[in-house]
């Protein structure tokens, strides 16, 4: 799966072993308003943009997975959730993080004995990190994800080959690194980090506005954390920057796995596509989002 400014493209591989591709243009607030141009406030454009390609990203995927692989190749392949079934999933997705990752932290937290609030937002902090650790490191166990993080590392190496200037082939992409610095995995972790000194600011409320506070201010810091990869993409060359940003990179160590040639071979055609319909922009303007 891959973003372009304007465009979003998914590449699947097909029961009968052929790729399937998928194409759709953005129609992003941000075109339209400047407001929604602005720092931060993009971040949490973008994210919730995000969010609702990847759903449909994923119904695309599933659709074509289910494909039979000896149905007649004009048969045509349902591809599209509706907006209603977006927004359920959206519900589902988001309330379960932020009951586990916000809400679960803040109240483990807020019935230890802490009287400082420095002591209450970093001892959060760690609640925090160590369940979303705990977490990838339980689902890396199931197979079916490790194929999923397999194609997430595809996608890394498709977009680190085209941003050296290689040609795009499986066999000079895999020579490429598996790690990226605007990979959401980083994003995720930066999220958490960030809300440290967020919350500092709210203190030590009583349970209910805690929890409040903690599902409210997600946006602002989701917006700042987008803003520091934002940044860190546009500035791979700084080496203190990318000292500080080491930890989002190893992290992305639990969501990838050394993909196969077939494996990238699906993520060169997702890239190739989006550049494809970003055709009128030069190598410098064609920024590509991994989607994973």
């Amino acid at each position: 799966m891959m973003r372009s400014p304007s465009n979003w493209a998914v590449a699947v591989r097909k029961p009968n072993g052929e790729i399937a591709e998928v194409t759709r243009n953005i129609r992003s607030p941000m075109a339209r308003n400047r407001v929604f141009r602005l720092p931060v406030v993009r971040g949490v454009v973008a994210l919730g943009e995000s969010l609702a390609i990847g759903f449909r990203a994923l119904a695309i995927s599933a659709n074509y997975a289910a494909q039979d692989a000896d149905a007649d190749e004009a048969e045509e392949v349902k591809t599209e959730i509706t907006r209603g079934q977006i927004v359920f999933s959206f519900a589902i997705a988001i309330g379960f993080a932020l009951m586990l990752f916000k809400v679960t932290p803040a109240l483990i937290t807020s019935w230890l004995p802490i009287d400082t609030t420095g002591a209450f937002v970093v001892i959060e902090g760690v609640i925090r990190v160590t369940l979303f650790l705990g977490y990838l490191l339980l689902i890396s166990l199931l197979p079916d994800l490790r194929r999923v993080f397999q194609y997430h590392a595809a996608e890394h190496k498709a977009i680190n080959a085209y941003e050296a200037g290689e040609e795009l082939t499986p066999t000079n992409v895999q020579r490429f690194s598996l790690i990226h610095p605007r990979c959401g995995t980083a994003f995720l972790l930066w999220v958490m980090v960030i809300g440290i000194f967020v919350f500092a600011f709210v203190g030590q409320p009583a349970w209910y506005w805690l929890i409040l506070s903690r599902i409210l201010l997600l946006p602002v810091i989701a917006g700042i954390a987008y803003e520091l990869i934002r940044f860190a993409g546009k500035n791979q060359g700084n080496k203190v920057l990318m000292t500080l940003l080491a930890p989002g990179m190893w992290l992305q160590r639990l969501t990838t796995r050394q993909p196969t040639l077939d494996q990238i071979e699906v993520s060169i055609r997702a890239l190739q596509e989006v550049l494809r319909l970003e055709g009128g922009l030069t190598r410098e303007e064609r920024k590509v989002e991994v989607m994973a």
